[in-house]
């Protein structure tokens, strides 16, 4: 607490006990500040209250756990960790027993509190392995009971539907060796009927949605919750915050841990089987099964006996056995009776068998700190039975806790020699008298209706009610209310008002609940169940016996008295769990929703106890030792008692006589502001100390290092020089021998390799080759960049110069593609045939080769009558032919095949020229496109030589030669090419030069080919 009182302002006071005023409207503001800043954790003394953030927050890590471990209860901010561990520890120094009494209403966190305090002790605990068994089955509890025993209501979705108090054994070392557990009024009603919006128990739905598919089909189960009677009469079988497949896998590890895995999943199945049964009437009114299928799957029973139990009462008279027909109402009472009898033995026995599974042997001493995780204050907008018993569980706890904490003060009081001043507060003795007392309390009421014989009714009973009680200031009906409260009540109706507020209860359903019988011929046939866990249970309730079994709120108020009494003989610890808002929404904080839970939470009562006489109390010496600062006298050390230290400060200090008390061991401050005023002194003088400290010893650490540093610097610049002095001699002389060996090295390095001249040769040769490293050709084609080597290397570096010429050549083969092969290779055939034999080959030599000059799109709609040879074409090309007759230019296409070449007209095939008939090719050495492909003629008839110009004549020939195979027959001629019109006749291709290129017949009857010079200028240059 004192570690952030400076922080009041910013995130409120951590101590309610420490408010200026005790007002309800300062608690809230108070808690709304720190619910804002995520401080869910608040003090009243040793009382935690804990507002729900329903979101995560990183305070519940192992690093968290650790910081709380042996640390004093107000020394770091209020946490649930701070609480256990104080309890813990306390325990263990005073050797007594202890309890955590966790309240709250649905919703506010109160199962979340008990898990955090279990996690608290299986970490801060020493560990063995015997103990960490003990952990687990403690921690592993938890999801086996809350799925057994809890459910979604309209205010949680995982509410606790049942009482649970929780022993944990440490033994005098302070290890966890065990634990026990009771659990108080499960709410069996829940199996067979759940209001709208809210589920069943959760163990249901996870069976039914996680179970093993084989599992659920040797259960006889459907994997649909829509399917059973039991599980949707709320209409919310699926919700969105809970995972029932997760959970069951959680819950069947769970069951394994805590020897519990031999439960048997029929007994589960067999409720849901159970409230699947329907009733049909006879003619008489009588009830019959409509659906015997459902009986195979229940629990190994004789399946007629069983439809007999549910249709017919046995009754005994003169030890004669008579069955009396049941009416469908009777049959649904003594189904759902059934069901509910299953169920809550069936819960009982998983308690026990937990129990059995944490059962410390050990006969030697334990002290025990309990965890209560009970039931909190309940008003919904109709309250039932369920409601009146946990209501009143909460006015007996209300009633031990102000007993307790008046008791814990007054005997904190009386040990410090403090005179006790009497507490003003509302006892609740007279409502919970108007509960339990004996023959005129409501529960003995409650118990004659159910026990008298004739039409006991609901309605009779609230008329008994009427009459014992029509005086009492805490109870009204609708019947004794004035005319304004009778409004706001149904006939049906009581009211009682509670030390939290006035509830009020509908009586319907009143004394079913609370009889709650088993008709005793399904009791004995549950006996011969072929299910042991079920035979055993049903076997523990004296199916024998004449007597009528106690009433549920009898069974209720005698564990709850028990309880009052475990309670009562041990040291109490109480956390206080508080709802920000109904929507279950981080960040909201609804006044009026917790100004109502403070209030039946008794909160209020509890600080005004607490605030009654003093607010403050430490011992001296913890005081003492964070206020000593502040006088002259107590600082720096306080040499005498700490009592006569504490005396001389609060004098120093200004305490006026009523503001404070001295105890035997403890000053006892009366007023918050008195306490205020002391911290905020120590904050300012705090900071002055700092200063003062930190002046004084960074002027004492700043002397010693000035001094250490200027030894030091003296000593190490003595060393230095000597050192460098030395390296510089030796330094001197190496270099003296070093240059001894160059000279002569350069005076002999023409002669054969000696001693003298061998580590010149070896520098003459590393300094050639670092240079030659950095210098190296970085193409193939660069001949004249190699470094000339000195006279040594001379033949070395030929073998180097080749390997990197090499090197490059192999890098450049690697990485050609097979296209950029068979272009080069291409390329090499037309070399071959033309270079420094054509001029117009140096330009050519850039150009790519292509597969094709003629595209298939645009020449598709001529050739189609050709389609049976182009799938063979290897190359095609636009020409200009000449006629034979006259030169006239003609456009073709010239394709060449595997084994012909075609000269085409559009779709027409104008000539076939086999290449085994081709027997020359003739072009100039000029820079034109003339070619003249050279024919055999072995008919008169047959067609001479063609005559043809191609602007890609260079591409055109080297792959009709490839095709061909006609490399050697391409001729390069210069001036006039002979070629024959027919055979026999012979014509002429004359070749010149003039200003512009051009192709025409020429006076003598030859074709002329002009070309531009200027062009076989450009190509040469």
């Amino acid at each position: 607490m004192e570690g952030a009182l400076t922080a009041r302002d910013r995130v409120g006071i951590q101590d309610f006990v420490l408010l200026d005023e005790t007002t309800e409207a300062a608690f809230l503001t108070n808690l709304r500040k720190r619910f804002c800043n995520d401080l869910i954790y608040t003090y009243v003394g040793t009382l935690l209250v804990s507002v729900n953030p329903y979101k995560e927050l990183d305070i519940f890590n192992k690093k968290q756990m650790e910081l709380y471990m042996g640390v004093n209860f107000f020394e770091l901010p209020p946490h649930i960790y701070a609480l256990a561990d104080n309890a813990y520890h306390t325990m263990l120094t005073e050797f007594n027993n202890h309890f955590i009494l966790i309240s709250g209403e649905s919703g506010a966190g109160k199962t979340e509190a008990s898990k955090k305090i279990l996690q608290y002790y299986a970490v801060s605990c020493p560990s063995t392995t015997l103990l960490n068994t003990v952990r687990d089955k403690m921690l592993k509890s938890n999801p086996v009971l809350e799925a057994f025993g809890n459910a979604k209501t309209l205010k949680n979705d995982n509410s606790s539907r049942f009482g649970k108090y929780m022993d944990i054994e440490f033994d005098s070392e302070g290890d966890a060796v065990g634990g026990h557990i009771l659990n108080y009024l499960l709410e069996k009603s829940r199996v067979v009927h759940q209001n709208h919006g809210e589920r069943n128990f959760h163990i249901f739905y996870q069976l039914v949605e996680g179970g093993e598919d084989s599992l659920v089909q040797q259960l006889g189960l459907e994997r649909d919750c829509q399917h059973y009677n039991y599980l949707t009469q709320g209409q919310c079988a699926i919700v969105s915050s809970i995972n029932d497949k997760n959970d069951w896998k959680t819950v069947r590890n769970a069951l394994q841990v805590i020897n519990a895995d031999d439960i048997n999943t029929n007994i589960i199945a067999s409720v849901l089987h159970l409230g699947n049964i329907r009733f049909d009437s006879d003619s008489k009114g009588h009830a019959l099964l409509n659906n015997k299928a459902e009986l195979r799957w229940l629990l190994g029973v004789d399946a007629y006996t069983l439809q007999e139990g549910l249709t017919y009462r046995k009754i005994e008279a003169n030890k004669d056995e008579v069955l009396s027909p049941f009416t469908i109402d009777h049959a649904i009472y003594a189904r759902d009776a059934l069901a509910k009898a299953i169920y809550g033995q069936t819960f009982t026995w998983l308690v026990n068998r937990i129990n059995e599974s944490m059962e410390n042997k050990d006969p030697s001493k334990k002290t025990v700190i309990g965890l209560l995780d009970i039931y909190g204050f309940e008003v919904f907008y109709v309250n039932s039975f369920e409601q009146f018993c946990i209501n009143y569980c909460n006015e007996k706890l209300q009633q031990l806790f102000i007993q307790l904490t008046l008791k814990a003060e007054q005997e904190e009081y009386e040990a410090e020699d403090i005179e006790w001043e009497p507490v003003q507060f509302f006892n609740n003795k007279i409502i919970c008298d108007l509960i339990e007392e004996k023959h005129r309390g409501i529960i003995s009421i409650l118990d004659e209706e159910c026990l008298r014989p004739g039409e006991a009714t609901d309605l009779t009973f609230l008329e008994r009610l009427e009459d014992k009680m029509g005086n009492h200031p805490h109870f009204v009906t609708h019947k004794l209310a004035d005319k304004t409260t009778r409004k706001t009540l149904e006939r049906g109706d009581f009211r009682l008002l509670h030390y939290a507020g006035e509830v009020t209860y509908c009586v319907v359903g009143f004394l079913d609940k609370n009889n709650d019988l088993l008709y005793r011929n399904i009791k004995d046939l549950m006996c011969q169940s072929k299910n042991a866990i079920v035979r055993e249970c049903f076997s523990t309730m004296d199916p024998d016996s004449r007597r009528r079994p106690e009433t549920v709120v009898t069974q209720f108020k005698s564990s709850l008295l028990k309880l009052t009494e475990i309670l009562m003989a041990k040291e109490a610890w109480y956390i206080r769990c508080l709802k920000s808002n109904e929507s279950k929404q981080p960040g909201q904080f609804d006044e009026a929703l917790i100004r109502h839970q403070v209030k039946y939470l008794g909160l209020m009562e509890h600080l005004r106890v607490r605030r009654a006489g003093f607010a403050y109390r430490r011992k001296y010496e913890v005081f003492l030792k964070r206020y000593k600062p502040l006088c002259p006298a107590t600082w720096p050390h306080w040499r005498g008692v700490p009592a006569d230290g504490v005396e001389v400060l609060v004098q120093h200090l200004g305490y006026l006589p009523n503001e404070y008390k001295m105890g035997r061991t403890k000053i006892f401050i009366r007023h918050p502001r008195t306490l205020y005023a002391t911290e905020d002194a120590y904050e300012r003088c705090k900071h002055e100390l700092a200063t003062r400290l930190q002046a004084k010893y960074k002027g004492y650490k700043a002397k010693g290092e000035f001094r250490k540093q200027k030894e030091a610097a003296t000593k190490i610049e003595t060393c230095w020089r000597g050192v460098q002095a030395r390296k510089e001699r030796e330094r001197r002389a190496w270099a003296v021998k070093v240059i001894k060996k160059f000279i002569k090295g350069y005076m002999t390095r023409g002669q054969a390799k000696s001693t003298d001249n061998s580590e010149y040769l070896a520098f003459v040769r590393q300094s050639y080759l670092n240079r030659l490293k950095g210098n190296l050709p970085k193409n193939v084609l660069d001949k004249t960049t190699w470094l000339s080597p000195p006279a040594v290397l001379t033949e070395t570096s030929e073998i180097l110069r080749k390997l990197h010429y090499r090197l490059m050549v192999r890098k450049y083969v690697r990485g050609l593609t097979p296209q950029k092969k068979a272009q080069l290779q291409q390329k090499l055939v037309t070399s071959s045939m033309f270079r420094d034999k054509k001029d117009s080959y140096p330009q050519s030599v850039s150009q790519p080769f292509v597969d094709t000059r003629i595209s298939n799109v645009n020449t598709a709609p001529h050739l189609t009558q050709l389609t049976c040879f182009v799938f063979c074409v290897q190359y095609s090309v636009p020409v200009i032919k000449y006629d034979r007759n006259g030169f006239k230019p003609r456009p073709r296409q010239f394709i060449l095949t595997q084994t012909a070449a075609y000269m085409i007209e559009e779709a027409k095939i104008k000539q076939r020229v086999l290449y085994t008939s081709l027997k020359g090719i003739s072009v100039s050495n000029l820079t034109d496109g003339m070619i003249i492909l050279h024919i055999t003629c072995e008919d008169p008839k047959q067609k001479g030589d063609l005559v043809i110009q191609c602007d890609h004549l260079f591409e055109f020939l080297t792959k009709l030669s490839v095709i061909a195979k006609k490399q050697n027959a391409v001729n390069v001629v210069k001036g006039s090419i002979k070629f024959e019109f027919q055979p026999g006749k012979e014509g002429s291709v004359d070749f010149s030069t003039g200003q512009e290129p051009m192709v025409y017949k020429a006076n003598n009857g030859h074709l002329m080919v002009v070309r531009w010079v200027l062009k076989k200028r450009l190509f040469m240059f």
